[in-house]
This record gives C-alpha cells, structure tokens and sequence, in this order.
C-alpha cells in the first residue's frame, strides 16, 4: 500500500513540475530551442575533428572450419609494409598506420590534402593454432591469415549424433 501512495505522489510532483515549466514562459522558449538545436544538428558529427581522423577501423571477418581459423581484415588503400600482425597467447593483433595524401595542381588552383589513420584490433581465438604454420597474405587491399589448427583442437571436437524419438 505504501508503494503505491509513493508511486502516485512522485506522478503528481512530475505533473506539478511539467505544469510549472509550461508556465514559465522562459522555460518554454529553452525546450523549444533545445529541440530546434537537436533537430539541426542531429545529423552532424560534433566530435573534435582531430577525434575523427586519427582513427580508422577495418572490417574483420573470422571464419572458423574443422581445420583452421582463417581471419580477413579490409584495409583499402593500404600497403603490406604499413601493416603488422602478431599472434600471442590465445589472441591475433592486427595493427597499422593509413596515410593518404593528394595534391592537385590546375592553372589557377592548387590543393593538397593529407589524411593520417592508425588502428590496432586484437581478435581473440575460438580455438588453438598451430603458430609455426600461420600465413598471411595482402591482395588487393584484404588481408588474409590463414591460422592451422592444432591436432588437439582438431581431435577434440566430437560430433554428437540427435535421435529422433
């Protein structure tokens, strides 16, 4: 019982509230430039632009088989030498430094841009590998490790068998 009357007195002070807020007219002209002010910048980016640049997040697929795990990582517009990857414990890093720059010379303009990214993602493993036989591979702007698996993850998957009753 008491539960209750505490839950219709804290509705009550929230309507006295929203009451006197409407009445206010300053209060009023605030929620409707609050309101204007999120619906213009609704659809920007307000972070530092700084924030924005020095980061760059590739997209990451990991396949998992019987035999291997074998992770694809997208990485337009970069090259093998601005990418190191590392295996450790039970876990793959990823990580490299995308730098990019254009200049443009016409008969009366000249623009240069310059753009600089760096990103680093640890993937952890599902399963043991076998670290003498990892390879990686970069074509066309996708990197490949192919990561064997090791015969006692292999071994130590058994195959249960449903029956129908």
């Amino acid at each position: 019982m008491a539960i209750k009357k505490m839950a219709s007195q804290d509705k009550a002070s929230k309507a006295l509230t929203e009451t006197r807020e409407l009445m206010n007219p300053f209060a009023a002209f605030r929620q409707e430039m609050d309101k204007l002010m999120d619906d213009f910048f609704g659809g920007f980016d307000l972070r530092p632009i700084s924030s924005r640049l020095d980061t760059f997040t590739p997209r990451i697929d990991v396949v998992d088989t019987d035999k291997e795990l074998r992770v694809s990582a997208e990485l337009p517009g970069m090259d093998e030498k601005d990418i190191e990857v590392s295996l450790a414990g039970e876990a793959l890093t990823i990580k490299g430094e995308k730098k990019e720059e254009k200049e443009e010379k016409g008969k009366d303009y000249y623009r240069s841009e310059r753009s600089y990214g760096s990103f680093l993602r640890t993937i952890p493993l599902p399963s043991e590998v076998d670290t003498t036989k990892v390879e990686a591979s970069f074509k066309k702007g996708v990197l490949t490790v192919n990561m064997p698996k090791t015969a006692r993850a292999i071994g130590g998957t058994k195959k249960i068998a449903v029956k129908a009753e």
